[in-house]
């Protein structure tokens, strides 16, 4: 990739994705996108399937968060309570670059941005109430590209979209409140539907049961969003207490010996979020086949955002009948989600 390429990625990470979220990373992205030492820095990341302006912006913010002493870190709301002009971090930015090169080009050839991020499942819980609604039985949930698993137990948290009825686990510790931007509303169930499998499935897990990968998801939180990181403090202790099925490798591969452990009584749900954009054009027809595959057999679901564009899919396959319908549109960060069912 070269650097008109890369300079061009991280002026839309900062125009499309940051602006409006994090002034911060807003400005240390249109930063690196004008500087030609940074922008060879971050080309380490490359070739690995990995957004690099995230990876690069993660490993900063974790090398602070583990107590690398550096004056950047007064900018950083995570890490100061009282955050100097974000207007002003980009030289000090690049001079920790500098300083710590070796620990970043580390971390940029070594981790992968698994942002676990438990808010989405504001979308996921409509979407999993339509998929019960329809079928009536317990659902087998196999999630691809799983990370710490916080996802796997949408069915374990409480909800609110904008009134004062809330959803799902009203005993949970997790409050997620998500707005729905359409004029068309999902039908909610009060309680959440039952769920008889939770399949974990990723080349890399993070067992958050270890300092060093509790800190890197907590790093690849963007510095200002505090109710992300306390939502984030709340799922992983909820992931601890609960028993997932872990399962370490290519997740695609194991889905065909995967579905024949599940008993016809309950409902094959495969999903996925922000995830699929890391996948090759082979990869993502390699899924689709192994659906449809498995859809000869059984019905299966398959939820997913962010594979052939951003929206919010849900595919049904039985036999030879297909129904693919785009659902919805969401927001990165789950604080809202458009309603098309």
């Amino acid at each position: 990739m070269t650097h008109q390429n890369l300079s061009t990625i991280f002026r839309r990470f900062s125009e499309r994705e940051c602006r409006g979220s994090s002034l911060l990373y807003e400005m240390l992205s249109l930063g690196v996108s004008e500087d030609e030492a940074l922008l060879s820095l971050a080309a380490f990341g490359e070739g690995r399937g990995q957004p690099i302006p995230n990876l690069l912006l993660g490993a900063v913010h974790y090398l602070l968060l583990k107590g690398k002493e550096h004056r950047l870190a007064d900018y950083y709301p995570s890490i100061t309570e009282q955050p100097k002009d974000p207007l002003n971090a980009f030289s000090n930015f690049k001079d920790f670059c500098q300083t710590y090169k070796q620990e970043i080009l580390h971390i940029l050839q070594t981790k992968r941005v698994q942002t676990n991020e438990v808010r989405r499942c504001g979308y996921l819980y409509p979407a999993f109430s339509y998929i019960y609604d329809q079928v009536k039985k317990p659902l087998a949930l196999i999630e691809i590209g799983t990370s710490a698993g916080f996802q796997l137990l949408w069915d374990q948290y409480q909800y609110s979209y904008g009134s004062n009825e809330t959803y799902g686990n009203r005993d949970s510790e997790v409050f997620i409140e998500s707005e729905c931007r359409t004029e068309n509303q999902p039908s909610l169930l009060t309680k959440s539907p039952p769920v008889s499998h939770r399949i974990a499935l990723d080349l890399n897990i993070v067992d958050l049961t270890f300092d060093e990968a509790y800190v890197w998801l907590n790093a690849l939180i963007w510095p200002e969003h505090k109710e992300r990181r306390l939502l984030f403090k709340q799922a992983a202790k909820a992931v601890q207490e609960h028993q997932l099925d872990v399962r370490e490798g290519n997740g695609i591969a194991m889905l065909l010996d995967i579905v024949k452990e599940i008993p016809s009584d309950s409902t094959i749900c495969v999903f996925h979020t922000h995830v699929a954009n890391q996948f090759s054009t082979d990869m993502k027809y390699e899924l689709e086949g192994v659906i449809s595959q498995i859809g000869k057999e059984r019905k299966i679901f398959h939820l997913y955002n962010n594979m052939w564009d951003s929206e919010l899919h849900l595919d049904c396959i039985l036999g030879d009948k297909s129904y693919e319908r785009t659902i919805g549109k969401t927001d990165g960060h789950g604080r809202w989600f458009e309603w098309h069912l």
